[in-house]
């Protein structure tokens, strides 16, 4: 909404912000780089809440905990901006400065009272109207979601009714106040940047723009299709309906990581050919027809990588990988020979030259000073520039150098997958700090404090269950089922499950998880499955 594909702010600004709020995201466990800066921020005095169905091992430092239904993100945050503008709580002068659409939006939440939210979310109204009162009148304030705001299927209407807040009270385009989505694994946000996007060119330059594309097509000699492609998960439709027959998968398991994993395998096993490229054996690289061993990109090769608060850093090679494995850029110029195109073998640093040759916001990113500096932010257009700490700054700029940001007003709706009486209890998903993604990285060593797949119960739940600690239990949702152990935990709400996606040799989460997904961003609702759970055995 505000054009760029990144978050506003550094991590250094967490550290010295008034007001932290930590909405859908354990970062202790899940970002704990970022949740190191985080906890210098409250160590200097920030006040903190936590939006979040568990309480997390995050949530664990915070001031006020609101333990919300899963799903009803956007009821809190309409509920948050009518107590803000009831209150008289807004920032006029910035919202009629730097916004557009204020009236429509004031009157699309009126209907969200604080005693209607609370109803909906299960957050008390006093909890709620103290975090829309610190919020409002914070000097400055830090929002950060993750994956617990977007594993929904309406996680981009989730996102912007967070913006709408930072709009209401000016909270975005200044030091110490900004939106912060902390990526989910390493270079996520690099990725996005290259143009790892079906809709994007590197730089965030979008397909459909002549302009953009003729940049590209002039550097690549070739046609740059003007339509959008597919995303992951229409991809996977499209493989439903026979569009796509074969499939090139790099550094992805998407076998064990997919929602309804047991119609993703049966796809991947149906396809007339499969070639996957990765430094492991993954489940999904047993289902091709040519696995290509790469090099592992974080020791074996060089290149860049892009954090969260947009800093691009070099990497430097410090082993050559083992075997026949070869890094990823040579691996693609080689196959790209054997198809007839002759791209030679250039270097990690020359391709990123080429890059930021065309990407306006990577322009002044020479290896050189990347080096020299320990890192630029984007956007950094030229060598003379030093990078940007944070984003937006133009929206206090007078007059405006462009349109104002939009207010959106964004509708409630609840999970995909209704609770029933066969189906009574709500599972959720999300991370350890034990593991990381399938654990095809994490899941062979040994570690103190690694639990394996388990599915924590709130004890009173389980002994309505009739399930001790420790006890095998059986997990059944509209798709499948997994026999999984049962831990007892507090901090869960009533009624809700949850299960670590490390494991999914112990326990494929997946197997039960809905592949329904947002029409906007194509992310599936990993965070909230219908399930019912039955004790098997001691």
């Amino acid at each position: 909404m505000l054009g760029a594909g990144g978050g506003t702010s550094s991590y250094e600004e967490i550290e010295s912000t008034d007001l932290i709020v930590l909405w859908g995201s354990n970062a202790r466990n899940a970002h704990p780089i970022f949740f190191h800066h985080l906890m210098k921020g409250v160590r200097n005095g920030a006040k903190m809440f936590a939006v979040d169905p568990r309480r997390t091992e995050s949530a664990r430092w915070a001031d006020v905990w609101l333990g919300i239904d899963v799903g009803s993100d956007i009821a809190l945050a309409n509920t948050i901006a009518r107590e803000i503008i009831a209150a008289g709580l807004t920032n006029d002068e910035f919202i009629r400065h730097s916004t557009s659409g204020f009236d429509e939006f004031a009157a699309s939440v009126e209907e969200w009272t604080l005693e209607r939210g609370e109803e909906v979310t299960g957050v008390p109204a006093e909890a709620i109207r103290q975090l829309a009162h610190d919020y409002a009148t914070a000097e400055t304030a830090q929002l950060c979601w993750t994956l617990g705001i977007t594993e929904h299927h309406n996680a981009t209407d989730n996102v912007l009714s967070l913006i709408n807040l930072a709009l209401l009270t000016g909270h975005v385009g200044r030091y110490g106040s900004g939106l912060v989505p902390i990526r989910g694994q390493n270079n996520v946000q690099g990725g996005g940047d290259m143009g790892a996007l079906p809709n994007k060119l590197p730089g965030f330059q979008d397909v459909t723009n002549d302009e953009h594309r003729g940049k590209f097509e002039a550097q690549w000699g070739v046609d740059v299709p003007a339509e959008p492609g597919w995303h992951v998960t229409q991809m996977f439709d499209a493989m439903e309906r026979g569009d796509i027959r074969a499939m090139y998968i790099i550094g992805e398991n998407p076998a064990q990581s997919e929602a309804d994993s047991r119609r993703t395998i049966d796809l991947l096993e149906g396809l007339d050919f499969l070639v996957v490229q990765d430094i492991f054996l993954t489940k999904t690289a047993a289902l091709a027809d040519v696995v290509l061993p790469a090099a592992a990109g974080w020791a074996e090769s060089d290149g860049t990588a892009t954090s969260s608060e947009r800093r691009v850093q070099v990497m430097r090679k410090a082993l050559d990988p083992p075997g026949e494995a070869k890094d990823d850029l040579d691996i693609l110029s080689l196959l790209a020979a054997e198809m007839g195109h002759g791209w030679g073998m250039p270097t990690a640093e020359e391709v990123w030259d080429e890059l930021r040759s065309l990407s306006p916001m990577h322009g002044g990113m020479s290896y050189r000073r990347l080096e020299e500096l320990g890192g630029l932010q984007w956007p950094c257009p030229d060598e003379d520039h030093p990078g940007t700490l944070f984003l937006h700054g133009w929206l206090w700029e007078d007059p405006l150098p462009r349109e104002p940001a939009p207010f959106s007003s964004v509708e409630w709706a609840p999970p995909i997958d209704p609770l029933s009486d066969e189906y009574p209890m709500r599972l959720t998903t999300g991370r350890r700090l034990d593991g990381y993604n399938t654990g095809v990285q994490s899941g062979g060593y040994r570690s103190p404090i690694a639990t394996g797949g388990v599915i924590d119960l709130d004890p009173v739940d389980a002994a309505d269950l009739g399930v001790s600690d420790g006890d095998v239990v059986r997990v059944t949702s509209r798709r499948g089922h997994i026999d999984v152990v049962a831990r007892h935990r507090d901090g869960l709400r009533p009624g809700l499950a949850f299960m670590a996606i490390h494991w999914p040799d112990d326990a494929d989460v997946n197997t039960l998880t809905l592949d329904a997904w947002d029409p906007k961003s194509g992310t599936a609702e990993f965070k909230a499955t219908a399930v019912r759970i039955e004790p098997v055995q001691r």
